[in-house]
Order: structure tokens, then sequence, then C-alpha cells
């Protein structure tokens, strides 16, 4: 009687011969068998595939990532097919991981805002904020009113700029291109807006521990301003194009649905949270900055389905302009950093002009905010994915003893293994767009 090897079993072999060099020495060990216990659990998740009982060769194990550019990033997602049915599928993190949570117990706590940046790069500007904010929680340092105002402001232009890039990466996903132009522009005007206001266009760093490091000049206000005013009326166009496209609505309505207590068990977070009928939104939950000043709704959807998941950050997109316009209008005047030589940089006037500028500057570099030992503190935002949180315990030094993140993305990510198995593998790309995951987020 012939007998075949079972996929895993080939895989194993193909994997050894290619980890041996020249001589048959093992180079690589971690691979195969990282590969092997995939597999194993993939077979043993929640069906036996009999291979006697398949003569069409119908199964498979399909791998998907991790650099493929449907995954947005180095994500794996293992799947067994029943011909063109996902079985069962597993994700496969890790390959971003960077052990920043590590990393930030080595910095001061002024000098780990560089690495925020890198975290959800989509966003640069919440992480900064989230950052800050905690930090602030644990020192207990009082932030001037403007500089909140500010960082609201700016929050939600990363809010917007993170949807736009989802929006077209998504429609790009399911097989158009134009709408990805058309937001990328817009993510263009925002890049000039964080360019004027910070001086980089990309990871912006603008928030300082006690307020952040520049005020707004007259020019970037106005470049705020005619953003918020010209980029509503192209929502609307987005919307009547992509509501009447048949081949969009058709390839994300029922797809990947998550209901209301689903989305609850697995720990679903932010827009793909609200798709599925749950309101939770911080920013009126346990609002912070100058969220509970403001006239905003929580858009809300209960289908639970990728068309849910987008048209939930369509209508964010629109509450963020009136939050935008409400900001500008209401804007007060002052000082936009603590003046506090024990909790905030001096300005570069005092700096440049005064020898006790100058000496708090070189204090907050080398030691910086220093605060009470046992302290602890968690503080969270509504980022654009969804909660962003850290949590911090001090020893009394300016560098914090414990650091432990939740990030949005390795949340959502948790529902993606539960809505690929018993669809068809060509809403896999659909599904995992819908989720909007960030590996650099993902992978702490």
């Amino acid at each position: 009687m012939e007998t075949t090897l079972a996929p895993a079993e080939a895989e194993a072999g193909r994997a050894k011969i290619a980890s041996t060099d020249g001589y048959g020495q093992e180079v690589f060990t971690f691979w195969p068998k990282h590969n092997r216990a995939l597999y194993d659990r993939l077979e043993t998740k929640h069906s036996y595939l009999e291979r006697d009982a398949d003569p069409l060769e119908a199964s498979m194990t399909l791998n998907i990532g991790p650099q493929h550019p449907a995954t947005h990033g180095v994500l794996r997602v293992v799947a067994k097919l029943d011909g063109e049915t996902i079985e069962s599928a597993l994700l496969d993190l890790g390959y971003l991981h960077r052990g920043i949570e590590k990393l930030a117990e080595v910095k001061t706590f002024q000098e780990f805002m560089p690495y925020t940046d890198r975290m959800d790069y989509l966003s640069p500007y919440s992480n900064n904020v989230a950052w800050c904010l905690a930090v602030e929680k644990l020192a207990n340092v009082e932030v001037p009113e403007r500089a909140q105002w500010i960082r609201t402001m700016l929050c939600e232009l990363a809010r917007i700029s993170s949807h736009l890039l989802w929006m077209g990466t998504m429609v790009m996903d399911a097989g158009a291109m134009s709408a990805f132009l058309w937001t990328f522009k817009w993510r263009e005007e925002i890049y000039s807006i964080f360019d004027e206001v910070a001086g980089a266009r990309f990871t912006v760093s603008h928030c300082r521990i006690g307020g952040v490091t520049t005020d707004l000049s007259p020019d970037s206000i106005g470049m705020i301003r005619t953003f918020a005013e010209s980029f509503a009326p192209d929502i609307e166009e987005w919307d009547k194009l992509l509501a009447g496209n048949r081949i969009w609505v058709e390839r994300n309505a029922g797809v990947g649905t998550v209901t209301k207590e689903e989305a609850m068990a697995i720990g679903l977070a932010g827009p793909s949270l609200r798709a599925s009928g749950v309101p939770y939104d911080l920013r009126r939950f346990e609002p912070y900055l100058v969220y509970e000043d403001l006239d905003f709704t929580i858009p809300l959807r209960t289908e639970g389905d990728c068309l849910a998941r987008y048209l939930i950050r369509l209508d964010e997109m629109r509450e963020s302009v009136k939050i935008l316009r409400q900001c500008l209008d209401r804007l007060p005047e002052g000082p936009v950093r603590v003046d506090n030589a024990k909790h905030a940089y001096p300005s570069k006037d005092e700096v440049y002009y005064s020898m006790e500028g100058m000496i708090h500057d070189f204090m907050m570099t080398d030691v910086g905010v220093a605060p009470p030992k046992g302290a602890e503190a968690y503080h969270a935002i509504e980022a654009p994915k969804g909660e962003l949180g850290f949590f911090l315990a001090s020893d009394g030094t300016g560098s914090p003893y414990r650091v432990e993140m939740t990030s949005p993305s390795f949340a959502n990510l948790q529902a993606l293994e539960y809505m690929l198995e018993g669809v068809m593998v060509a809403d896999t790309v659909v599904m995992i767009g819908s989720v909007d995951p960030v590996m650099g987020e993902a992978d702490k």
C-alpha cells in the first residue's frame, strides 16, 4: 500500500534540508521546531483531517505571510483549507518583537518618547499623548489648559490620518485603486500640518511631559482650519461612491461578523468593538484631555461585519472634523508647558539666556521626571484602533521600574482566528484589513 507523508511531516523534512549546511550539520534549530508545533496545533484545533478519506486531495495547509502585502505587516496566518473553505486558522505573531516594554525601563521617561512613535506608526501623536498622560498621572503633573486643547486637536488629526490609510489600503485589498490615491492626498495635507507644528512629518514626538514642545503658530492654525473645512466634503463623496459600489458592499456585508456578546468575550477594541454594538469609547467613558467639554457623538453599528467596521471609521472621521472645529474656535491663550523645573523642560529662551535655564535643561535630560518611589499608575486613551494604555511603576528614579502596555492591535487580532474559521479563503484579505492591525504595536 502506497503511503504519503502528511503535510506537517513533509514540511518538517523540507525544513530539515533547508536548515543544514553543506556538511549536513544543523544550522537553525528554532524554526523547524516552531513550525512543527504550529502545524500540530493547527491539526488538533477543532477537527482531525483524515488524509485517506480525501481522494481528491482537496485539503491543504496555506501560509499567508509573514511577508505578504495583505497582512499589513509581518503577520503570519496559517490556515487549513478544505477546498476554498478555511477549516481552522492560527495567527503567528512576534516577527516584530523588540522587547519595547523592557526597553522603556532603561530609558528616562522623556527619552522613551521617540520609541512610542514607532509603535502604531500610523498615529504617532496618539502614542505620544498616551505615554505623557500616564507619566503625568504617575508624577502628579498638571498640564496647562492650552496644551491640553492642542493635544486633543492633534490626536484627532492623527485619528483621521490613521483611518485614511486604513481606508485606502482596505479598498485596495478589495480590488480598487483610486481610493488609495484620494486618501493619501489628504494624508499628505496632515503630514504638512505636523511638519509645521512639530518640525517632523511622521515621527513627531511633539508632546513633552508637562505639555508640548512648541506652541501652534498662526500658520499651523490656519492650515488646520483649512483642512477641517475642505476635508469634510470629500468624506461625503467617498461615502456616496462606495455605498453605491456593488462589489465593495458585497465583499464586506455579512463577512467576518462578530456579535456584541462575542466582541466582548474576545476583547475587541475601538471601531471593531463599536461596529458590533458595544458603545465603549474612552473619550466618553473615562474622559481625558478636554473631551468632556466637546460636543461629539460616538458612532455605533450593530451588524458587526466588515462593512460596519468601514462605516464606523467613516463616521469617526466626520466626528473628528467636528472636534477640530470646536478646538480651533475655543483654543485658549496661555503657556503650553508647566512652569516647574522638576516636571518639564524649560523654554529655549531660558536655556539660551539664563544659567538656571541651562542647568534645568541639563538635569531634565540627564535625570528627568522622578515620580515618588512605589507610585503606580495606568492611563489609557482612545487611540484610532482602540484602547491604548500604559501601566507604570516607579522606584523613585527618572526611569520607570516596570512598564506594561495595552495595545489595541493585539486585542483586535484575537478576533481574527475566530472570524477566519468557516469562511472562504478569498475573504481572508478583507477580514485582516477590517480589524486594522499594526504589528509595530501588536508585537511589543
